[in-house]
């Protein structure tokens, strides 16, 4: 079925999308992938909700733009095809797991693995296996236009793009601090990273205080310079490394591994011997403030961490107060080093005053936490983030310091400014976390690149317009806006360019190549013209000129124009026609026809992507816009949904456990796997994959189908009833609240809302009416669920389009489902008062389940509905009154006052509302009563007991007296006893 579909939708061109004056546009995309493997259940959540908006819009009248195009740049694909080389079986292995879902044949799947060791072979085999999978799960993708960042015309884009940076000066080159692989001789950004897209990663600056020994200084690293005046010793791991070295000529002592690290930060390293950490205890050393201190061994110096070398302020520093209590009790390591007497007198010397602490707030959280030794990591590093916060923040230097009473925040900058003055501070970079490798295994550090490029996010004007930006767009859902500020606020200088790797070559310095995050900020506007350009010609002209511009370093001035000339008038209205025609072969009517195309579609009016992508290329896709485009070809929203997991736990290629979208469609369908998508986590939630959950939808697709079939087999429409019964003015009132509160919830975005009312509620709806209709007039019903099916079915298009498409023919229709509108809504159907009247029914029947629970073997069910009519109004009026905010006593004092005599009434009724004992939405006598009897049926069905219905105010058979406690929304019960026959 859902193949045989694709082929018709694909074939016939109706997801393929050309400007439409008559239509309002909808322009929608997704990031286009990263094609170093197959597409995956990440891919479909998010693709799959890209999707649904698309198919939504589709139905309301729009014309609706939904493109797709393959990310190859940078170096995640080339680090897959240097792994290979390098003869890593282990993902080879993977790799070939991964081709033989699409290569039945294992030599063949070899053969195509082998060549993966080229990079372009691994981008040609992955990009048509993602395009084949993007249509067997059946997106509504215009794919004429689909292109690949290492296309030579969309490079001759990207040059554009780099040019229009430059002419407003936020492409600068110059030095700076950068993420850096040194054994791949380059700068690295976090699609270079293995895990990139899940780590936080930040750069730390370290302060080098500098200890003399002799003629050379032992360098401790701090990001805190102001306890220096707290400083009892200087810590060192004896177990460890570290080198002698001269560094900008003089003498450091620090970790060997700190010495490699620092050769990359603009320091001349030269490294005069190696020793072990134990060589330094017990030798003492001046402190930059000029105070003697000895040297310590304590085993939780990192020494990747900085220099390996920390000094110790134990009144504020957790750490440091543990390591010092555990060498005092540590009698033999004492003796091994000689240092007993050293120890001894060592006590903490308190420099901050810190409101509710003691003078020691170190020694205050760890007792608190129950720390116990050094290696209790992990309360140590909560009792650190609690001191240093808190000291930070509230804390202020005491009287045994030269900042007596100045705060802690504004002391570091002096302290930095007095020690740097006098040479006995300097800087070291390190990346955090620690150990972070690229994706071909390389280790990450932090160097400081000289002749780097650097895309300056810090320019003022720019700032301003990216803010500008974000503040006209909408966030869904809202909560994200803040992470949005936070990132553009926090964007600074960052680098732009590698020296390896695929894509888009700097036009005036080839030997860099643009990175991924870099050249995919505004490519949706490529979108709007890459099929005219394939069409025309002009493909292979501008990538041509792309390619002249690159070799030349942009000399070949004629080449440049021709190409900025170009964009400057398609993008941006610049430049005449006619000439930029002329320059490039091409009749005028053909350049106008390309600028038409991009004014008919600009802007993106909804960009859908994973949280992920917020602190990197969502950020830049605004800031990118805000640079380069006027104001109102800005993007207009950006949706977005949270991660995928799998039976709870986090999705990896390396923990075996990646859903890929290839094996889940031949495993269930494409329309079960959006229905699951879709239906099983807001946007803002982690989407947990749980194979049971899983089958429970499965098997509610099957029902749904099932019942399509049951309708489709009782014929086409029959004539409308003048007179419809209550059930069928239910049903039909459900189906137009539905119509109406589907499309809200999709225009919101609440996609598992919706998905709810449609496959669920809905479906039970139309059960419990088909398990009436032997009661209802034959044509009604079949006038009612023809009506229904023909409204449902097109609500179901957008998630499951497969099998709405397939009932949709069934039911005769000649058209694409995929291409119709959304059902109409008939106001005059939707009726509050019969769906209220139905909810009391479903509460009615846990009522009696909980009474016959109680009570065990039942025989007849006596329900009395209906009290009085002056009880509805006080029901009634009191809902309203609550609804306005009206407090609960006021609302009883009103109301006993208009109703004489029946202030009992009135506060139980009110009472009840307030508590939830009472539904709270409106009723009427008469449509409760008439509910209850046209529901009789299903009622018993639903208990297994025979039930009589009975008006409250004349009951015909109430033995018990129940009827009096009937109370709107909650009829009263009696439960008459089985009897046994004896005889």
């Amino acid at each position: 079925m859902a193949e045989k579909w694709q082929m018709e939708w694909y074939s016939s061109g109706i997801f393929n999308a050309n400007p439409d004056n008559s239509r309002p546009k909808f322009f929608i995309t997704v990031p286009y992938p990263y094609i170093e493997g197959p597409p995956h259940i990440g891919h479909g959540r998010t693709f799959t909700i890209g999707d649904v908006v698309a198919r939504f819009k589709r139905m309301m009248g729009y014309n609706v733009l939904f493109p797709i195009a393959f990310h190859i740049t940078g170096t995640p694909i080339q680090a897959v095809a240097d792994r290979l080389s390098k003869g890593d079986a282990e993902y080879e292995n993977r790799l070939r797991r991964e081709v033989e879902m699409y290569v039945n044949d294992p030599v063949k799947a070899s053969e195509i693995v082998s060549g993966f060791k080229d990079p372009w072979n691994i981008v040609n085999f992955f990009k048509d296996k993602f395009i084949d999978d993007f249509k067997a799960i059946g997106y509504s993708m215009d794919f004429r236009r689909m292109f690949m960042t290492g296309d030579p015309h969309y490079s001759s884009f990207i040059i554009w793009q780099y040019v229009k940076l430059a002419s407003k000066g936020y492409l600068v080159r110059g030095r700076h601090q950068v993420l850096y692989a040194p054994d791949e001789n380059q700068a690295v950004g976090e699609h270079d990273i293995r895990g990139g897209d899940e780590l936080k990663i930040d750069i730390l600056q370290f302060n080098l205080l500098k200890f003399k020994l002799n003629d050379s200084y032992l360098v401790a690293a701090t990001l805190r310079p102001e306890t220096i005046y707290g400083a009892t010793n200087v810590w060192i791991n004896p177990d460890s490394t570290y080198v002698e070295a001269i560094i900008n000529e003089e003498r450091w002592i620090i970790s060997k591994i700190a010495a490699w690290k620092l050769q990359y930060q603009d320091k001349d390293v030269k490294v005069v011997r190696e020793f072990k950490g134990s060589e330094l205890v017990g030798k003492f050393v001046e402190s930059p403030i000029g105070v003697k201190l000895p040297v310590l061994p304590a085993f939780f110096v990192d020494d990747d961490t900085a220099t390996g070398v920390v000094y110790s302020v134990p009144a504020h520093a957790p750490y440091d107060y543990v390591a010092l209590m555990d060498l005092k009790s540590n009698g033999e390591l004492l003796r091994r080093y000689n240092i007993e007497e050293i120890v001894k007198v060592i006590e903490p010397i308190s420099i901050i005053k810190l409101p509710g602490f003691s003078k020691y707030p170190a020694r205050d959280v760890v007792e608190k936490l129950k720390v116990k030794n050094q290696d209790d990591r992990e309360k140590l590093d909560e009792a650190t983030n609690i001191v240093y916060r808190e000291e930070y923040y509230n804390g202020v230097m005491s009287e045994n310091t030269p900042f007596n009473g100045v705060k802690v925040n504004d002391a570091r900058v002096k302290v930095i400014e007095e020690l740097r003055g006098k040479g006995l501070l300097d800087i070291m970079y390190e990346i955090e976390p620690r150990k972070v490798y690229t994706r071909g295994g390389s280790r990450v550090i932090v160097a400081v690149i000289k002749d780097q490029w650097f895309l300056n996010f810090s320019d003022p004007t720019w700032k301003s317009l990216m803010i500008k930006a974000l503040d006209n767009m909408k966030i869904i859902p809202e909560e994200y806006r803040q992470n949005f500020k936070a990132t553009l606020d926090w964007l600074g200088m960052r680098p732009c360019a590698r020296k390896r790797g695929l894509g888009t070559r700097m036009p005036w310095d080839p030997d860099w190549v643009i990175e991924s995050l870099s050249d995919s900020t505004i490519y949706m506007a490529f979108y709007t013209i890459a099929h005219k350009l394939n069409e025309t010609g002009l493909a292979v002209k501008l990538g041509e000129l792309a390619k002249r511009v690159i070799e030349t370093k942009a000399e070949d001035s004629i080449a440049l124009n021709k190409l900025v000339g170009f964009y400057d008038y398609v993008f941006l209205g610049q430049g005449d026609p006619e000439s930029i025609a002329r320059s490039l072969g091409v009749d005028r009517s053909v350049i106008e026809a390309i600028r038409a195309e991009f004014e008919y579609w600009y802007p993106v009016d909804q960009r859908h992507s994973g949280i992920d992508l917020i602190s990197n290329h969502l950020s830049f896709f605004i800031a990118h816009h805000a640079a380069i485009f006027p104001e109102k070809h800005w993007p207009r929203s950006i949706s977005l949904n949270n991660y995928v997991i799998r039976e709870g736990r986090r999705m990896s290629k390396s923990l075996g456990n990646v859903i890929y979208l290839k094996e889940s469609i031949r495993q269930y369908s494409p329309d079960l796997i959006r229905l699951y998508v879709s239906y099983s986590a807001d946007l803002d939630n982690v989407m947990d994959w749980r194979s049971d959950e899983v089958d429970t939808v499965l098997s509610r697709l099957m029902d749904i189908w099932n019942t399509a079939q049951v309708i489709v087999s009782m014929g086409g429409e029959a004539k409308e009833p003048s007179n419809p019964t209550i059930p069928t003015r239910w049903l039909l009132s459900v189906l137009n609240r539905t119509i109406t509160e589907g499309a809200k919830a999709l225009e919101e975005m609440r996609i598992r809302q919706f998905a709810l009312m449609v496959f669920f509620n809905l479906y039970d709806a139309v059960r419990i009416y088909m398990t009436l209709m032997d009661e209802l007039p034959r044509d009604e019903v079949r006038y009612t669920l023809w009506r229904v099916l023909d409204a449902w079915v097109r609500m179901m298009q957008p998630i499951t389009p497969h099998m709405a498409e397939e009932i949709w023919h069934n039911m005769g229709k000649s058209s694409y489902l995929s291409a119709e509108k959304w059902p109409t809504v008939e106001q005059q159907y939707i009726n509050d008062d019969v769906e209220n009247a139905f909810k009391v029914v479903e509460r009615l029947i846990d009522d009696v389940r909980e009474v016959t629970r109680v009570k065990g073997q039942v025989g007849i069910v006596n329900v009395y509905v209906g009290p009085p009519d002056y009880v509805y109004d006080i029901f009634n009026e009191a809902i309203e009154m609550m609804d306005r905010g009206v407090a609960v006593r006021d609302i009883i004092r009103n109301l006993a006052s208009k109703y004489k005599g029946k202030g009992d009434v009135v506060a139980r009724i009110v009472n009840d509302i307030a508590d939830g004992k009472l539904p709270r939405f409106k009723l009427s006598r008469d449509m409760e009563m008439s509910v209850m009897h046209s529901f009789k049926s299903y009622i018993e069905r639903r208990l297994g007991i025979k039930v009589t219905i009975q008006d409250a105010v004349a009951p015909i058979n109430d033995p018990a007296n129940r009827a009096r406690l009937s109370l709107p929304g909650r009829p009263a019960i009696h439960v008459e006893p089985a009897y046994t026959n004896i005889y």
